[in-house]
Protein backbone atom coordinates (compact mmCIF):
# COMPACT_ATOMS: atom_id res chain seq x y z
CA UNK A 1 0.00 0.00 0.00
CA UNK A 2 1.76 3.16 -1.12
CA UNK A 3 0.86 6.20 0.94
CA UNK A 4 3.39 8.78 0.05
CA UNK A 5 2.65 11.05 -2.50
CA UNK A 6 5.28 13.77 -4.09
CA UNK A 7 4.37 17.36 -4.80
CA UNK A 8 6.75 19.76 -6.60
CA UNK A 9 5.27 23.56 -6.54
CA UNK A 10 3.89 24.47 -9.59
CA UNK A 11 1.57 27.80 -10.43
CA UNK A 12 -2.12 27.17 -9.68
CA UNK A 13 -3.85 24.27 -7.89
CA UNK A 14 -2.59 20.89 -7.73
CA UNK A 15 -4.85 17.90 -6.36
CA UNK A 16 -2.43 15.75 -4.18
CA UNK A 17 -5.15 13.68 -2.86
CA UNK A 18 -8.40 13.73 -5.06
CA UNK A 19 -11.68 12.60 -4.46
CA UNK A 20 -11.26 9.09 -5.74
CA UNK A 21 -8.84 8.10 -3.92
CA UNK A 22 -8.91 4.44 -3.01
CA UNK A 23 -7.58 4.31 0.45
CA UNK A 24 -9.40 7.39 2.01
CA UNK A 25 -13.16 8.60 1.90
CA UNK A 26 -13.48 11.69 3.67
CA UNK A 27 -10.06 13.73 2.70
CA UNK A 28 -9.36 15.45 -0.49
CA UNK A 29 -6.21 17.50 -0.39
CA UNK A 30 -3.93 20.16 -2.29
CA UNK A 31 -1.77 23.05 -2.72
CA UNK A 32 -2.66 26.60 -4.50
CA UNK A 33 -0.08 28.31 -5.39
CA UNK A 34 -0.22 31.71 -6.57
CA UNK A 35 1.84 34.94 -7.82
CA UNK A 36 1.19 38.48 -6.78
CA UNK A 37 -1.93 39.42 -8.53
CA UNK A 38 -3.14 36.18 -9.74
CA UNK A 39 -6.31 34.81 -8.48
CA UNK A 40 -8.08 31.27 -8.23
CA UNK A 41 -12.29 31.01 -7.95
CA UNK A 42 -14.16 27.98 -6.55
CA UNK A 43 -17.58 26.53 -5.41
CA UNK A 44 -17.98 23.88 -2.55
CA UNK A 45 -20.55 22.17 -3.73
CA UNK A 46 -21.34 19.35 -1.33
CA UNK A 47 -17.68 19.89 0.14
CA UNK A 48 -16.50 21.73 3.55
CA UNK A 49 -12.98 22.95 2.98
CA UNK A 50 -10.24 24.43 5.13
CA UNK A 51 -7.85 26.62 3.99
CA UNK A 52 -4.23 27.07 5.17
CA UNK A 53 -2.33 29.93 4.45
CA UNK A 54 1.42 28.53 4.60
CA UNK A 55 3.15 31.30 3.37
CA UNK A 56 2.41 34.66 1.50
CA UNK A 57 -0.78 37.18 1.56
CA UNK A 58 -3.96 37.46 -0.06
CA UNK A 59 -7.55 38.57 0.27
CA UNK A 60 -10.37 36.38 0.15
CA UNK A 61 -14.01 36.73 -0.75
CA UNK A 62 -16.73 34.67 -0.03
CA UNK A 63 -20.40 35.49 0.83
CA UNK A 64 -20.97 38.03 3.41
CA UNK A 65 -17.50 38.52 3.34
CA UNK A 66 -14.12 40.09 2.19
CA UNK A 67 -11.19 39.59 4.37
CA UNK A 68 -7.84 41.09 3.14
CA UNK A 69 -4.08 40.84 4.14
CA UNK A 70 -4.69 37.31 5.10
CA UNK A 71 -1.91 35.34 5.65
CA UNK A 72 1.35 36.97 6.74
CA UNK A 73 4.08 34.70 7.24
CA UNK A 74 7.17 33.70 5.23
CA UNK A 75 7.25 30.01 6.18
CA UNK A 76 5.50 27.49 8.05
CA UNK A 77 8.21 27.47 10.99
CA UNK A 78 8.06 31.09 11.44
CA UNK A 79 5.00 32.52 13.04
CA UNK A 80 1.14 31.08 13.48
CA UNK A 81 -0.88 30.08 10.90
CA UNK A 82 -4.01 31.79 9.03
CA UNK A 83 -6.90 29.59 8.46
CA UNK A 84 -10.54 29.79 6.78
CA UNK A 85 -13.22 27.73 6.70
CA UNK A 86 -15.63 27.18 4.45
CA UNK A 87 -18.67 25.74 4.21
CA UNK A 88 -20.56 23.43 1.47
CA UNK A 89 -22.63 24.84 -1.48
CA UNK A 90 -20.82 28.11 -0.74
CA UNK A 91 -17.84 30.14 -3.08
CA UNK A 92 -14.79 31.69 -2.87
CA UNK A 93 -11.89 33.77 -4.15
CA UNK A 94 -8.42 33.72 -3.51
CA UNK A 95 -6.44 37.00 -4.91
CA UNK A 96 -3.12 37.04 -4.10
CA UNK A 97 -1.32 40.32 -2.83
CA UNK A 98 2.04 38.81 -3.10
CA UNK A 99 3.42 35.20 -3.70
CA UNK A 100 0.95 33.20 -1.43
CA UNK A 101 0.73 29.17 -1.06
CA UNK A 102 -2.22 27.30 0.41
CA UNK A 103 -3.39 24.25 1.84
CA UNK A 104 -6.86 23.41 0.43
CA UNK A 105 -8.39 20.61 2.72
CA UNK A 106 -11.94 19.24 1.59
CA UNK A 107 -13.88 16.83 2.74
CA UNK A 108 -17.60 15.71 2.16
CA UNK A 109 -20.42 17.56 4.18
CA UNK A 110 -24.17 18.77 4.08
CA UNK A 111 -23.79 21.38 6.51
CA UNK A 112 -25.19 24.34 6.35
CA UNK A 113 -23.22 26.42 8.16
CA UNK A 114 -20.86 29.92 7.67
CA UNK A 115 -17.72 30.89 6.74
CA UNK A 116 -14.46 31.78 9.51
CA UNK A 117 -11.42 33.40 9.79
CA UNK A 118 -8.75 31.69 11.79
CA UNK A 119 -6.18 34.70 12.78
CA UNK A 120 -2.95 33.52 14.52
CA UNK A 121 -4.37 35.62 17.80
CA UNK A 122 -6.80 32.96 17.90
CA UNK A 123 -4.16 29.77 17.46
CA UNK A 124 -2.84 28.70 21.08
CA UNK A 125 0.41 26.49 21.27
CA UNK A 126 0.45 23.47 22.90
CA UNK A 127 3.90 21.37 23.98
CA UNK A 128 3.39 18.36 23.80
CA UNK A 129 5.91 15.12 25.10
CA UNK A 130 8.94 15.83 26.71
CA UNK A 131 13.37 15.14 25.87
CA UNK A 132 14.14 14.42 22.50
CA UNK A 133 9.86 13.56 21.74
CA UNK A 134 8.67 16.97 22.61
CA UNK A 135 6.61 19.11 19.43
CA UNK A 136 4.58 21.95 19.49
CA UNK A 137 1.16 21.61 18.15
CA UNK A 138 -1.41 24.36 16.77
CA UNK A 139 -4.74 23.72 16.86
CA UNK A 140 -6.35 25.95 13.98
CA UNK A 141 -9.44 24.29 12.30
CA UNK A 142 -10.46 22.66 16.19
CA UNK A 143 -14.46 21.63 17.19
CA UNK A 144 -14.94 24.99 18.51
CA UNK A 145 -15.11 25.99 14.83
CA UNK A 146 -19.18 24.53 13.50
CA UNK A 147 -17.76 22.14 10.44
CA UNK A 148 -18.88 18.39 9.79
CA UNK A 149 -15.64 16.60 9.55
CA UNK A 150 -12.54 18.49 9.28
CA UNK A 151 -9.92 19.19 12.01
CA UNK A 152 -6.83 20.38 10.84
CA UNK A 153 -3.53 21.74 12.86
CA UNK A 154 0.58 22.00 12.66
CA UNK A 155 2.91 20.36 14.25
CA UNK A 156 6.70 21.84 14.48
CA UNK A 157 8.99 18.93 15.58
CA UNK A 158 12.75 20.34 16.64
CA UNK A 159 15.72 18.41 14.95
CA UNK A 160 16.85 14.64 16.46
CA UNK A 161 12.79 14.22 17.72
CA UNK A 162 10.19 12.62 17.67
CA UNK A 163 6.80 13.38 16.53
CA UNK A 164 3.09 11.87 16.91
CA UNK A 165 4.81 9.74 19.70
CA UNK A 166 4.37 7.07 21.29
CA UNK A 167 3.10 5.68 18.07
CA UNK A 168 -1.26 6.73 17.78
CA UNK A 169 -4.03 5.39 15.93
CA UNK A 170 -7.45 6.28 15.64
CA UNK A 171 -9.26 3.58 12.98
CA UNK A 172 -12.20 1.73 14.96
CA UNK A 173 -14.88 3.58 17.05
CA UNK A 174 -14.36 2.42 20.51
CA UNK A 175 -15.89 5.14 22.76
CA UNK A 176 -15.07 6.87 25.01
CA UNK A 177 -11.27 5.95 23.88
CA UNK A 178 -10.95 5.58 20.24
CA UNK A 179 -12.89 7.42 17.23
CA UNK A 180 -12.34 6.37 13.47
CA UNK A 181 -10.68 9.44 11.92
CA UNK A 182 -8.65 9.10 8.37
CA UNK A 183 -5.64 11.77 8.27
CA UNK A 184 -3.14 12.91 6.14
CA UNK A 185 0.27 15.07 6.85
CA UNK A 186 1.85 17.34 4.52
CA UNK A 187 5.58 18.25 5.02
CA UNK A 188 7.95 21.01 5.22
CA UNK A 189 11.52 20.86 6.30
CA UNK A 190 13.93 23.52 7.32
CA UNK A 191 16.38 23.33 5.84
CA UNK A 192 14.38 22.33 2.50
CA UNK A 193 17.22 19.92 1.57
CA UNK A 194 16.58 17.71 4.83
CA UNK A 195 14.35 14.71 5.70
CA UNK A 196 12.51 13.14 8.01
CA UNK A 197 11.56 9.79 8.84
CA UNK A 198 7.47 8.19 8.53
CA UNK A 199 6.19 4.99 9.74
CA UNK A 200 3.00 3.56 9.45
CA UNK A 201 2.37 0.17 10.74
CA UNK A 202 -0.17 -2.41 12.19
CA UNK A 203 0.51 -5.13 15.20
CA UNK A 204 -0.40 -7.72 12.91
CA UNK A 205 2.12 -6.33 10.02
CA UNK A 206 -0.56 -6.46 7.77
CA UNK A 207 0.62 -2.45 7.40
CA UNK A 208 4.95 -1.71 7.47
CA UNK A 209 5.10 1.16 5.44
CA UNK A 210 8.23 3.73 6.19
CA UNK A 211 9.31 6.41 4.80
CA UNK A 212 11.76 8.96 4.21
CA UNK A 213 9.76 12.17 3.68
CA UNK A 214 10.80 15.62 1.80
CA UNK A 215 9.86 18.89 2.02
CA UNK A 216 6.28 19.02 0.54
CA UNK A 217 5.56 15.27 1.06
CA UNK A 218 2.28 13.90 1.36
CA UNK A 219 1.26 11.00 3.41
CA UNK A 220 -2.08 9.49 4.15
CA UNK A 221 -3.33 7.53 6.77
CA UNK A 222 -6.20 5.61 6.38
CA UNK A 223 -6.03 3.34 9.17
CA UNK A 224 -2.82 1.97 11.74
CA UNK A 225 -0.27 3.67 14.07
CA UNK A 226 2.10 6.29 13.06
CA UNK A 227 4.98 8.02 13.82
CA UNK A 228 7.56 10.67 12.97
CA UNK A 229 11.28 11.43 13.17
CA UNK A 230 13.32 14.25 12.79
CA UNK A 231 16.83 13.98 11.25
CA UNK A 232 19.92 15.82 13.10
CA UNK A 233 19.97 19.41 12.02
CA UNK A 234 16.37 19.76 10.38
CA UNK A 235 13.65 21.51 11.79
CA UNK A 236 10.07 19.34 10.11
CA UNK A 237 6.75 20.86 10.47
CA UNK A 238 3.98 18.99 8.86
CA UNK A 239 0.02 20.21 8.00
CA UNK A 240 -2.48 17.25 10.15
CA UNK A 241 -6.11 17.10 8.51
CA UNK A 242 -8.01 14.88 10.23
CA UNK A 243 -12.21 13.59 8.98
CA UNK A 244 -14.07 10.64 9.54
CA UNK A 245 -17.50 9.54 10.14
CA UNK A 246 -18.12 11.64 13.50
CA UNK A 247 -16.72 14.99 14.36
CA UNK A 248 -15.32 15.46 17.84
CA UNK A 249 -12.32 15.97 19.86
CA UNK A 250 -9.43 13.65 18.67
CA UNK A 251 -9.60 10.15 20.79
CA UNK A 252 -6.93 7.83 19.94
CA UNK A 253 -4.83 4.47 20.97
CA UNK A 254 -1.24 4.00 21.69
CA UNK A 255 0.69 1.32 20.98
CA UNK A 256 0.66 -0.76 24.15
CA UNK A 257 4.59 -1.68 23.50
CA UNK A 258 5.36 2.22 24.31
CA UNK A 259 3.20 1.80 27.64
CA UNK A 260 5.49 3.10 29.94
CA UNK A 261 5.98 6.09 28.27
CA UNK A 262 2.96 7.75 28.66
CA UNK A 263 2.41 8.78 32.01
CA UNK A 264 5.48 10.94 31.51
CA UNK A 265 4.28 13.98 33.28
Amino acid sequence: MNLLYKYSQINGYFPIIDKDNENLHYLQFGILSLNKGQSFREETKNTEMGMIVLHGKCTVKCPGQLWKSVGKRNNVFEDKAYGIYIPCNSQYEVISEEDVEIAICKSPSDLESFPILITPEDIKRRTVGKDNWRRYLYDIIDIGINAKRLIIGETITPPCNWSTFPPQKHDINNLPYEIAMEELYFFKLNPKRGFGIMRVYSKDNTLNEIYAVEDNDTVIIPKGYHVVAATPGCSLYYLWVYAGEQRMKKKMSFDPDYKEVLNFE
